[in-house]
């Protein structure tokens, strides 16, 4: 049971470096710095995009328009941050 709550545990912090890097990724397209017609970039682009816009436009559907800016990525990273935190301080005791 500890294995699997570790496991849970790394899996939610590989996703938060994902939405990171989409961040990341997303901004060095928008500048110009990074080019789409790159093969590299363009698959690191829609492996990113495929694993983090269905949960990114679930909470976009709540937030209201802002215009061009997008928080939808730090709703999610607060939100991974919420569930780490409560399975370290109440699923945690349980198991060990």
């Amino acid at each position: 049971m500890i294995a699997i709550f570790y496991l849970v545990l790394q899996i939610l912090k590989l996703y938060s470096y994902v939405v990171i890097a989409n961040v990341i990724v997303s901004w060095l397209i928008a500048f110009n710095v990074l080019n789409t017609q790159n093969r590299f970039v363009y698959a690191i682009l829609e492996l990113s995009y495929k694993l983090t816009e269905p949960l990114l436009n679930k909470i976009r559907r709540f937030l209201p328009n802002l215009g061009s800016i997008d928080i939808s990525p730090i709703i999610l990273l607060l939100l991974i941050w919420f569930i780490e935190m409560c399975m370290k301080l109440y699923i945690a005791p349980m198991i060990i």
